[in-house]
């Protein structure tokens, strides 16, 4: 049959199912591939379960059935997400990040691929259970982790816009309020963007008032979609009344002080809700 080794099988699946998280991959597929039989690639793949398990990067999720197969389900330990998260923190807490009117300047952690491909991978495993058909959010800041994100699960993005584009066909468009600044403001994203009845959470980088979450929680209706939560990367603790429910968030700023050069994070609430 085959005439690769076991560790350059291995070394191959590996490659395959980390690169495309949560697609779901039938035995035949790497059977062909490798030229070898069902049996040694079952041997192969539970090697690389017990592997990823135990230097905790993930597992390789087993579904039976005709129409089963394998999937990589990037899932790391609830005390290596703390220390990244506790790492970002102490990052983030730099006096140097402050920029008026009470925000952080997060672009460069948001836009390092590394970084952000961890920070989406910790949001994906509050939502992977819900099976979301897509990952939604709003330009621009918030492409990047919502990208990651979707990356994690498997599944497209959606991008809203703050206005229509010609380029992109007839397009939905709703009128919402900022819930820090209560100006009203427009949200657009086109038809042929979603499926109608999907699947959806909201990703987005910074939370205040949740306006924005409300905007595309309401967008969302008009694609009969659900919405299974929203998840930040950041999200202010004032005010406390927000306009949506129910979100995890990775850092919770607390407060910011201009005059005195001071950030106050705390670790948010990704692994309590």
């Amino acid at each position: 049959m085959s005439e690769y080794k076991k560790s350059e099988r291995i070394a191959a699946i590996v490659k395959i199912l980390t690169d495309n998280p949560n697609r779901l991959f039938h035995l035949s597929y790497f059977m062909d591939m490798l030229s070898s039989a069902k049996s040694t690639i079952s041997e192969d793949i539970d090697t690389i379960d017990h592997m990823l398990m135990e230097m905790g990067m993930g597992r390789v999720v087993t579904e039976a059935g005709a129409a089963g197969g394998v999937f990589y389900l990037p899932a790391g330990s609830k005390q290596k997400y703390r220390e990244f998260i506790d790492d970002l923190c102490i990052d983030l807490s730099n006096v140097e990040r402050i920029i008026p009117g009470g925000f952080l300047y997060t672009a460069d952690l948001l836009y390092s691929p590394g970084t952000c491909s961890m920070i989406g991978e910790i949001l994906a495993s509050c939502f992977a259970g819900g099976k979301p058909d897509y990952v939604v959010t709003v330009e621009t800041k918030g492409i990047p982790p919502a990208f990651m994100t979707a990356r994690a699960l498997g599944v497209p993005i959606v991008i809203c816009k703050h206005d229509s584009r010609v380029t992109e066909g007839p397009s939905v468009s709703i009128n919402y309020i900022s819930g820090s600044t209560k100006n009203i403001r427009t949200m657009s994203l086109s038809k042929r963007s979603m499926k109608s009845d999907s699947k959806v959470i909201i990703i987005d980088d910074f939370m205040k008032g949740g306006g924005t979450a409300r905007g595309i929680i309401n967008l969302m209706k008009e694609f009969n979609a659900k919405v299974l939560g929203i998840g930040v990367v950041v999200a202010t603790k004032q005010p406390e009344i927000k306009l949506v429910d129910d979100y995890f968030s990775l850092i919770d700023l607390v407060d910011i002080d201009e005059v005195r050069d001071t950030v106050r994070l705390e670790v948010g609430n990704w692994d309590k809700l």
